[in-house]
């Protein structure tokens, strides 16, 4: 398996002030699509930044394809509530 990470930016900077029904909907599928992911054991780490500029999603996929259409099917970037960046992550420190 293979290190990966996105991070993911809202599209609306004052998303988390201004968020419609709609937009809360997807973050609820988001982070349910998320859970997933950590129960099936892809998810390493996921959160976003308190002052929420943006969000990492740090996973493990078998190859870049299947890294991409992993963050593509998150909820969030495919109802473009966020926009998604993927790249190829090597994690080289790790506390236990």
């Amino acid at each position: 398996m293979n290190h990966f990470i996105y991070l993911l930016r809202p599209v609306k900077a004052d998303l988390m002030t201004t968020m419609t029904m709609d937009e809360e909907r997807i973050l609820g599928e988001h982070y349910a699509y998320l859970q997933g992911l950590l129960q099936a054991g892809q998810l390493l780490l996921a959160g976003p930044c308190t002052d929420a500029a943006f969000g990492i999603v740090v996973f493990t996929a078998s190859d870049a394809a299947a890294a991409e259409e992993l963050m593509v099917n998150d909820p969030a970037v495919r109802n473009g509530v966020m926009t998604g960046e993927l790249h190829p992550f090597r994690i080289s420190l790790l506390a236990k």
